[in-house]
């Protein structure tokens, strides 16, 4: 897609959508923050997982494994958990869950595939806000595989980025007007005959500024309910192109053959049960560790 294709998109698309209500900069109020998770500190990377209310398995294992924020020894890494509201039974539980790892982060819109889009705004809102001068964030989902040690292994330079966005590269993706599909793009919604350039949203990676910048862009970008499509549509509002990764073997959007070779470098693979995901995890765990980074943040 040409660059103008996608500049002025919001004079042909509707100023307001149920996936996404009024364009404001808070539009929904939070129910649990942790405004306080990076004071006196700058992180390296914060990790911004996706999850479903109900899903308490996931978080833990996530907790467990790769979203340890001890797993990189000498770097300083912050998990957060997004959220939207759920019924009032799973509610008291989060609200507890919230008390005890303070990771959690949920405000009151109702939590739906269709409301992925603003999950995600919600956490670049958090990170522009209470985490400004973080290195990198990540974001992925709850039911990802994530190989932390390898990600900061690629990321890690003696100066950081910016302006920089990375992950499973769709090019030249043509909306879906299967009305029965789950990834149906109405031609109203979005008119155009391809989408720019976009990371799949199961796991892609930003250097800190690009939280602000995105979330800015968003505000003149109507809503659309596929998030990872409306993330690039805001790059490409920037003029940002997302870059290649280090190498094209990294970021899977699909569940990878288990190897210890592979899983060793590889960042991330999807479709993961809790208990395949401590399985999987503990198997790297036995081999011989990786060269430690000694960088202190």
């Amino acid at each position: 897609m040409q660059q103008a294709e996608v500049m002025g998109l919001g004079a042909s698309l509707q100023k307001e959508m149920d996936v996404g209500g009024k364009l404001s900069a808070q539009p929904y109020r939070y129910i649990l923050n942790e405004p306080l998770k990076c004071k006196d500190r700058a992180p390296f990377l914060v990790l911004l997982v996706a999850a479903e209310p109900r899903q308490f398995d996931a978080r833990n294992a996530i907790r467990h494994t790769w979203g340890n924020e001890s797993v990189v020894t000498g770097l300083s890494l912050v998990r957060l958990f997004l959220l939207g509201t759920g019924n009032s039974f799973l509610q008291s539980h989060i609200e507890k869950e919230s008390r005890t790892h303070g990771d959690i982060i949920q405000q009151d819109y109702q939590d739906t595939y269709n409301s992925l889009t603003i999950k995600t705004l919600m956490g670049m809102n958090w990170v522009a806000t209470f985490c400004p001068h973080v290195s990198y964030v990540m974001k992925t989902d709850s039911d990802m595989f994530v190989n932390t040690e390898s990600l900061i292994q690629k990321l890690w330079t003696p100066q950081n980025r910016t302006r920089y966005f990375t992950g499973y590269l769709m090019r030249g993706y043509v909306p879906n007007r299967n009305k029965d599909s789950k990834w149906f793009m109405a031609p109203e919604l979005y008119p155009s005959e391809r989408y720019p350039t976009f990371c799949s949203g199961t796991g892609y990676v930003f250097s800190g500024d690009m939280a602000e910048l995105i979330y800015q862009a968003s505000l003149g970008v109507p809503r659309l309910h596929l998030e990872d499509v409306y993330v690039g549509i805001c790059l490409a509002e920037l003029h940002i192109d997302p870059q290649p990764p280090p190498s094209e073997f990294l970021f899977h959007h699909w569940r990878v053959e288990y190897s210890s070779c592979t899983y060793r470098r590889l960042i991330t693979s999807h479709h993961f049960q809790p208990r395949e995901l401590l399985t999987y995890w503990h198997r790297l765990q036995v081999l011989p560790p990786p060269v430690r980074l000694n960088r202190s943040m």
